[in-house]
C-alpha cells in the first residue's frame, strides 16, 4: 500500500506541476493576444514573418493589427506541400495566421482547423477569420495533449512555437498522431535547446513560455 501511495503522490505532483506551467503559458499568451511586439529575445509581427521566409504576398493582404500577435519561431510551409482540398490541423494556432496561410494553399475545397489553450487567443483568432470571410475554417479551444477530435481526422497538422511548451511532449505526440488519417503528416517549427544552452536553461515557469 506504501508503494501505491508514493506513486499515486507523484502522479499528482506531476499533474500540478502541468496545471502550472499551463496556466503561466495561458498568462503569458493572454497579454500576447493583444500583440507580440517587445515580448521576445526575436522578431515578431510582419518583421518577425518576413524574416522567417513566409511569402510576402500571402500576409500583405492582412490587416497590420493581426500581424502584431504573430509569434512564430519558424515556418512549417516550408517542410513540404500542402495540397488544394486537403484537411489541416494547426496546433496552437494563436491569432490565426497560420490559418490564414494555409487556406490559402488548400483552397475553398479544403478544410482548416485550429486549436489553442489560451481563450483569449482563440477569440482573437475566430475574429481574425471572420473578418476576412474564411468559411472553411474553425477555431476550437484545446490543447496538444488532449486535441478536440476524433481519430483519423486531418491530413496534416501544423504547429509554430507550441510543441516545446508542453510538458508532456510524449502525449503531445500521439495525440497528432492520433487525428492524423495513415499516412498523414506531421510539420512544425520550433525551438531546440542543446548542449551547454540547455544545461544553463533554468526550469522555471517563464523559461517555459519564453
Amino acid at each position: 500500500m506504501a508503494d501505491i501511495f508514493v506513486i499515486e503522490e507523484g502522479r499528482m505532483q506531476r499533474k500540478q506541476e502541468h496545471e502550472k506551467i499551463r496556466s503561466a503559458i495561458q498568462v503569458k499568451y493572454a497579454v500576447i493576444s493583444q500583440g507580440a511586439v517587445g515580448k521576445f529575445a526575436y522578431s515578431t509581427g510582419a518583421e518577425g514573418a518576413k524574416a522567417l521566409g513566409y511569402d510576402e504576398a500571402v500576409f500583405a493582404e492582412m490587416p497590420d493589427e493581426l500581424m502584431q500577435s504573430f509569434c512564430g519561431v519558424g515556418n512549417p510551409f516550408q517542410a513540404g506541400p500542402i495540397n488544394a482540398g486537403e484537411s489541416l490541423l494547426d496546433v496552437g494556432c494563436g491569432a490565426g495566421v497560420d490559418l490564414i496561410v494555409a487556406s490559402r494553399y488548400v483552397g475553398e475545397q479544403g478544410r482548416i482547423c485550429g486549436i489553442d489553450m489560451t481563450p483569449e487567443m482563440c477569440a482573437v483568432a475566430k475574429q481574425n477569420i471572420s473578418a476576412l470571410g474564411l468559411e472553411n475554417v474553425e477555431i476550437r479551444e484545446g490543447n496538444v495533449e488532449s486535441i478536440p477530435y476524433p481519430d483519423n481526422s486531418f491530413d496534416m497538422v501544423i504547429s509554430n512555437g507550441v510543441l516545446n511548451l508542453s510538458p508532456r511532449k510524449a502525449r503531445a505526440f500521439s495525440e497528432i498522431f492520433r487525428v492524423l488519417v495513415p499516412g498523414g503528416r506531421l510539420q512544425f517549427a520550433d525551438i531546440v535547446f542543446e548542449g551547454e544552452t540547455a544545461r544553463k536553461t533554468p526550469c522555471t515557469l517563464a523559461s517555459w513560455s519564453d
